[in-house]
């Protein structure tokens, strides 16, 4: 059997961040990379604002982002790039121009060292670079570092001896490799021998070698053995020198600096002081460490743990200090300034902790009173300079980014001043008390999870280097500048039941994230919005409709003329709505009038078919271009001029009809019009006169001159008129704004597939591209080539590169929209491109230009045309669909008749979402595509492009008409949208609540507290969900007396995990009812479950199971209990929302003497884990539990689901067991198990084609198929199950939810697809493939993996496994990320692939169809 595992959505949350310099457009302060588990994304800084300009997904593991700068950083200015790998590996990357992406430089692997050979899985891999970019350090297994040098400035102008760079007169490096080799340092040793564990490690800036500070655990202990091993852990410090021999060896000289022991045995983290403080931080959980290179040692206590856990003297605090109880367990911290420590705690209080200087030494620490503000969750925290234009003065002034893998990514401004502290106590008290009540208020608000836009910090103490030793005081102030959205893991999801107007739709409810971050994300496959108004069919519209409003205008002392008059004006607006049918022969077109005061009316009909409409002469009359003329019609309706297109001949009056007119474009003042034998025609306004005449079209040709396709545009952003460049200055291009907004372009497409841009209003070629165009190259430049002959190109040279159908340039954006090149062939591909301000570098040569096209130039030395204009722009290729055209073989030709009435237009319509008046919704610009693939094409700041499906089956036309909409409680409009689909023509409403940054729309529920378990109760239609809370804990003697107490202040109880039940409503997400249980139970289980019951007709009933555990502490074992709830239908308050009510009853209670880790139901009995055993329970009159049958299976059941009969059993040691249930008599049958010790996340049943396979994946997420076959010999008459296919995910899974789907109508069995959620916040599909198409995807596999430049150069072959099996198990799992490759590729790629395969381009993407889509 063979699947195909895909990423519908990838790592959510910054795990690792580097911010650097990579690109050189205007405007861009710097830009940050960030990662998460296979995951790199880049993005562009603005004004301390984040733009996407491109997202990776890798083949393997990111533990490690740094920026480095290397010798080509002194030419070009840019950082570059270092990522580290899982798998102990480290890439080289740089940005390169003419790619607009990076390319890699080196990859240094390190996997077959001996510290490499086995890598546990609780490994974590750290990656450090020298601050000023001297050599990176990667952390191996077995406290050993891979040392990587770079070439620094002064080997080039002083070589040492021995030296063998290869270097030039001028002192060049012309190797072109910025690195030494690398070598691999042993750190006890080469370094001291008492190093062990090592926990972190950093460079320390200031030192004349590199130098690094290792934190190690030497003698590993715990809270039970304090009182023999306390304080275990040690700090060292070294410097290396490297030197390079010239056998060509690296070696390196290790002289350790300080060492120091005795260190707390929970110290976690490392921070590196600035270069003008000497020193290091270290973080524990209780205290901050200070130390020096003089073994100097200051611990800051943050709570009364730290004395009573460690020897380490403390420094004097205040009384207040001494009653703080803060812990730092997952905190993060980094240096705004030389004596402030900005320190961020697991639940995103932020602290400042400062260093008092006794001159150049730090002589004491201070931590502030309380916390400044609440942002998000960190897992890094780092400072920036966003900014580097700011003065000298604010160097020290920088902005902080937190990123956050449990919620939004943060960049806050810093301000710190220095104030007199006298006489401001009482107002400095005041805004304590605001701070303070900003952090305390509702977590669940944004607000409080970015921080407050100004918050005024309380004020530290701090002791400055001045002779007067004045009392001052810091004054910080953060603000949010902005943010990157995420929600964080998935800790439970589960298919619910939403509506799509009349439609039902399925939606994902997923339990995301945790602490104040912790709700519900809710997914779904097509793009949302609410249908307003339904069965206007007094519109029709089946060939296409059209809105805008027009201004009527009044004049006084002039005539019916154009726009052209400066008279009075009445303001008032009337909005046109034209459509047109195929029905009756020759078609029929309405013009409706809608005032904003009087109901739609038909002003206007029309026999035939409109191709296009618009507003002309400054929007105060309608153009209509029909399939043989075009018309300029008042508001009214009435006529002003009608052109026909004919052919008038010189030597007769006789004239004859052209073809009909298939396209339009109208830009006013220009109309184009595309004919169905291709030839085009340019008609201009003449405003002085208000009528329209033909435009001289010589310079493109002539009038016979063929076309397939052309459009007029306007860039709004001026970003085309910046990049126009011209030999001679005094080139006229004609009047034309000179910020460039709003110019107008000519955009034409040749037979030959040839894509030029010209000037307007004089005609001036500026840009052209041929054959990259046409075979969708990633990157698209000017070729520098003049004007083309429109010469047809043969059938047979079309066919193989594929037939351009539409083209289209709209600006996508949200607050910066930027023009996109669209361009869709008749085989179904979609290509988008971003235009981009080209390098001049790229502009020199046709050569280069050739060669960066993906052709190889005719001759190094061929001249460019002497063009008068050249746009200096590239198009760069951000998204590729493949999409099956129904259609295709219905043509126009011939005219009319059933063929027009087939045929599904598709065409590209920019649109602009609503803005409302009263909340901070945003506003999109972007493209609706038409036809039998309808989908929404939009663009965001921080999520780049994306495609959603509409969810109708075909939309024949599609327009913007915000006249229609009603006024919503927001204050902003309503519908906005009128379409012509399946379902006629209808009104719809944008719905401003989902997000728009991810593949699929999403929709945040902050509920301000995390959900480790989430149901859907059918009956109801409504959510259970278990809350996971915190509540402190205490143990009790026989006689209920406390076991023991906190007895100071600054000692706290410890805190345990506990739970709530609650039933929610999925329409308010509001809960109706909860169920508290004990303060030291938490739930591990809730199925909804089919119970047999006498109190329904049908004798079973679905009820809530709910699995718990009781923790009772370390001395006594662990208990657990299931619950049997029923949701049961109440008397709703007339008061509240919604009109029906439900509430949970508890209808019974069964202690366990182990904890329930899992449950499920099986044929009206419920299945539950204790300990190492499972249970079969029937439910005996609706009040107990009985059992019926039971089985020893292993240690921890971690997964339990049900098919008919059989049971599937994961568990935490024992891997899987395949099991049989019989009621008569009762007992359970062990069928088969897998013999090899994993510890299985979760499992389930995958089915397809009368074929079953058994799904697995495990904490190191691995993927594994299972075969039941008795008849096999491998599986030992059965007991076994037989492994088929092991494949590494790169993810762990906690929770699956298995979907059917049926690949015809006619299918009796459906498939299954299971839907998998991760901890790092993926989902991933796991589809059946048919057995053909998986052995022609697997070899289009091979070919891209070794076809493709693959990022930082890693193998895709490298992640599979094979730990257990001799012969190949990869090939029955298809990998999605390595497939969509090809759709990515050029056709010419995709041509050679497919040869080289036997196969055809046209299969193997219907064969990637067949598998698109999340469910």
């Amino acid at each position: 059997m063979h699947a195909l595992h895909q990423e519908i959505l990838a790592p959510s949350g910054v795990e690792l961040a580097a911010w650097v310099k990579l690109t050189a457009n205007e405007g861009v302060q710097s830009n940050l990379v960030v990662a998460r588990s296979n995951l790199l994304r880049i993005f562009e800084v603005r004004e301390e604002k984040f733009y996407h300009i491109r997202t990776h997904r890798l083949h393997g593991v990111v533990t490690g982002l740094e920026g480095v700068k290397v010798l080509g950083s002194l030419e070009d200015g840019r950082d570059r790039l270092l990522v580290g790998f899982k798998d102990a590996k480290i890439a080289l990357l740089e940005w390169t121009d003419a790619l607009y992406d990076f390319t890699t430089v080196s990859i240094h692997t390190y996997e077959r060292a001996p510290q490499c050979l086995d890598i546990k899985p609780s490994f974590h891999s750290l990656l450090r670079v020298d601050p000023i970019s001297r050599c990176a350090a990667l952390l191996l297994p077995q406290d050993a570092l891979a040392v990587l040098p770079f070439h620094q400035h002064e080997e080039l102008i002083h070589p040492t001896q021995g030296d063998q760079m290869d270097v030039d007169a001028e002192g060049g490096n012309r190797s072109g490799i910025p690195y030494h080799p690398s070598y691999i340092l042993d750190l006890p040793q080469s370094v001291s021998s008492s190093i062990h564990n090592v926990v972190d490690f950093v460079f320390l800036p200031g030192f004349h070698n590199p130098t690094i500070a290792v934190l190690f655990n030497e003698r590993p202990t715990w809270t039970g053995r304090l009182e023999e091993a306390k304080d275990t852990c040690g700090l060292i410090i070294f410097s290396m020198a490297n030197s390079f021999s010239s056998w060509g060896g690296m070696s390196s000289t290790s002289t350790v600096i300080t060492n120091i022991a005795n260190l707390p045995y929970d110290a976690y983290a490392l921070v590196p002081c600035t270069a003008g403080v000497a020193g290091l931080i270290i973080l524990t959980p209780n205290s901050v460490i200070y130390i020096d290179q003089a073994t100097k040692k200051l611990m800051l206590p943050v709570n009364g743990w730290a004395t009573r856990v460690s020897d380490v003297a403390v420094v004097p605090v205040s009384a207040e200090a001494q009653t703080q109880d803060l812990a730092l367990e997952g905190s993060r911290a980094t240096f705004i300034s030389e004596t402030t420590l900005l320190l961020i705690l697991a639940d995103g209080d932020v602290y400042t902790v400062m260093l008092a200087m006794d001159g150049k030494t730090v002589s004491g620490l201070s931590i502030s009173d309380k916390p400044l503000v609440k942002t998000t969750v960190p897992s890094l925290v780092m400072s920036v300079n966003a900014s580097p234009s700011v003065g000298a003065d604010n160097d020290d002034i920088p902005c902080i980014f937190v990123g956050s893998t449990q919620g939004p990514s943060v960049i806050l401004k810093a301000n710190v001043t220095e104030e007199d502290d006298t006489d401001v106590e009482m107002n400095d008290s005041k805004d304590a008390k605001v701070t303070a009540g900003v952090a305390d208020d509702d977590i669940y608000d944004d607000a409080d999870i970015y921080g407050p836009s100004h918050t005024s910090a309380p004020d530290a103490k701090k002791e400055v280097r001045q002779r007067d030793k004045k009392k001052r005081k810091l004054k910080l102030q953060l603000s949010l500048a902005d943010y990157l959205p995420a929600y964080g893991g998935i800790n439970d999801m589960v298919f619910g039941l939403t509506r799509n107007g009349d439609k039902p739709a399925p939606i994902l409810v997923a339990a995301t994230s945790t602490s104040h971050h912790g709700g519900f994300t809710l997914f779904q496959k097509d793009l949302p919005v609410k249908i307003t108004k339904k069965r206007m069919h007094i519109l029709g519209g089946t060939k296409g409709l059209w809105s805008f409003a027009l201004q009527k205008k009044t004049e006084k002392g002039s005539g019916s003329g154009g726009g052209s008059s400066n008279g009075e004006r009445d303001t008032k607006e009337t909005m046109i709505i034209i459509s047109t049918d195929a029905n009756p022969n020759p078609g029929f077109s309405r013009v409706g009038s809608i005032p904003f005061i009087h109901p739609f009316d038909i002003i206007a009909r029309i026999q035939g078919t409109s191709i296009g409409a618009g507003p002309f002469f400054g929007g105060v009359v309608v153009l209509q271009v029909m399939t043989g003329s075009i018309r300029v019609l008042e508001s009214d309706g009435t006529e002003r001029q009608v052109i026909k297109d004919v052919e008038s001949s010189s030597f007769s009056n006789v004239s004859t009809a052209r073809a009909r007119i298939r396209a339009c474009s109208i830009s006013d003042p220009y109309v184009l019009i595309l004919r169905e034998d291709d030839t085009m025609g340019l008609f201009i306004g003449e405003a002085s006169k208000g009528k329209l005449r033909r435009k001289d079209m010589s310079m493109l040709g002539g009038k016979t001159s063929k076309y397939l396709t052309g459009c007029f545009f306007t860039d709004h952003t001026g970003m085309l008129e910046k990049n126009v460049s011209s030999p001679n200055s005094k080139t006229d291009l004609g009047p034309r704004l000179t910020n460039g907004l709003n110019n107008q372009w000519l955009l034409l497409v040749r037979p030959q597939g040839i894509l030029e841009i010209w000037t307007l209003p004089k005609m001036t070629l500026a840009f052209s591209i041929g054959t990259p165009f046409a075979t969708l190259e990633n990157v698209l430049v000017d070729s520098g080539e003049g004007a083309a002959s429109s010469v047809p190109v043969p059938a047979a040279a079309t066919t193989e590169l594929g037939v351009i159908d539409q083209v289209f340039i709209a600006p996508l954006g949200e607050t910066r929209p930027e023009l996109h090149l669209f361009v869709l062939l008749r085989s179904g591909q979609l290509a988008i491109y971003k235009a981009i301000p080209a390098p001049l570098s790229l502009h020199p040569s046709a050569s280069a230009l050739e060669t960066l096209n993906g052709t190889e130039p005719a001759s190094p030395m061929l001249p460019r045309s002497s063009r008068l204009v050249h746009l200096c722009i590239a198009f760069v290729k951000v998204l590729s669909k493949t999409f099956e055209l129904q259609n295709s073989n219905i043509t126009s030709a011939g005219g009319g008749g059933l063929a027009d009435q087939k045929k599904v237009t598709r065409t590209f319509i920019p649109f602009r979402t609503p803005t409302a008046t009263n909340t901070s919704a945003t506003t999109y610009s972007g493209v609706f595509f038409t036809g039998e693939n309808p989908s929404w094409i939009i663009s965001t700041d921080r999520g780049g492009v994306h495609l959603y499906p509409s969810g109708h089956a075909v939309v024949h036309a599609f327009t913007a008409c915000p006249i229609l909409a009603s006024k919503d409680s927001r204050g902003g409009s309503g519908g906005e949208f009128l379409i012509y689909s399946d379902e006629g023509p209808t009104l719809l409403e944008w719905i401003p609540d989902f997000e728009l940054n991810f593949p699929l729309p999403m929709r945040s529920v902050p509920r301000g507290r995390a959900y480790s378990n989430v149901v859907f109760d059918p009956s109801t239609s409504l959510v259970v969900a278990a809350a996971v809370l915190e509540a402190r804990f205490a143990s009790f003697d026989e006689d209920y007396n406390r076991i023991w107490a906190p007895d100071a202040p600054n000692i706290s109880d410890p805190t345990t995990e506990c739970s709530t039940l609650e039933l929610i409503s999925p329409d308010l997400w509001v809960s109706l009812d909860g169920y508290e249980f004990a303060t030291n139970e938490v739930v591990n289980a809730v199925v909804c479950v089919t119970l047999e019951t006498a109190s329904t007709e049908t004798g079973s009933k679905e009820f809530i199971a709910v699995g718990t555990t009781i923790n009772r502490g370390e001395d006594l074992a662990a208990k657990g209990a299931t619950y049997i709830f029923e949701i049961v239908e109440v008397v709703a308050d007339p008061n509240l929302a919604p009109n029906r009510w439900y509430k949970l009853r508890l209808r019974c209670r069964d202690d366990a003497k182990g904890p329930v880790t899992a449950l499920c139901g099986l044929n009206g009995y419920l299945v539950s884990s204790m300990g190492q055993k499972i249970f079969v329970r029937a439910f005996d009159s609706d009040e107990r539990l009985v059992g019926v049958a039971f089985m020893d299976v292993g240690v921890y059941v971690t997964s339990l689901r049900t098919i008919k009969n059989l049971l599937l059993i994961g568990d935490a040691v024992k891997n899987v067991l395949f099991v049989a249930f019989q009621e008569d008599p009762y007992k359970l049958i062990l069928l088969a198990k897998d013999p090899r010790h994993l510890c299985i996340t979760t499992a389930d049943f995958f089915f397809a084609d009368n074929e079953m396979a058994i799904f697995t994946h495990d904490e190191e997420g691995i993927l594994r198929l299972y075969d039941y076959n008795p008849l096999d010999p491998e599986s030992s008459d059965g007991r076994y199950l037989l492994m088929r296919s092991e494949f590494n995910s790169q993810a762990t899974y906690l929770t699956t939810a298995l979907i059917a789907q049926r690949t015809n109508v006619d299918t009796v069995i459906p498939q299954a697809r299971l839907l998998c959620g991760a901890t790092n916040g993926s989902i991933a599909t796991i589809t059946p493939v048919e057995e053909s198409a998986a052995k022609r995807l697997q070899l289009l596999q091979g070919q891209l993996t070794r076809n493709v430049q693959h990022i930082a150069g890693l193998n895709p072959r490298a992640i599979v496994r094979n730990d257990y099996v001799s012969k190949p198990l990869s090939k029955s799992v298809l990998d999605a990320n390595l497939l969509v490759h090809f759709e990515n590729s050029s056709i010419t790629k995709q041509i050679e692939m497919t040869k080289q395969i036997g196969t055809e381009v046209a299969i193997v993407r219907k064969d990637w169809m067949a598998l698109a889509g999340p469910w």
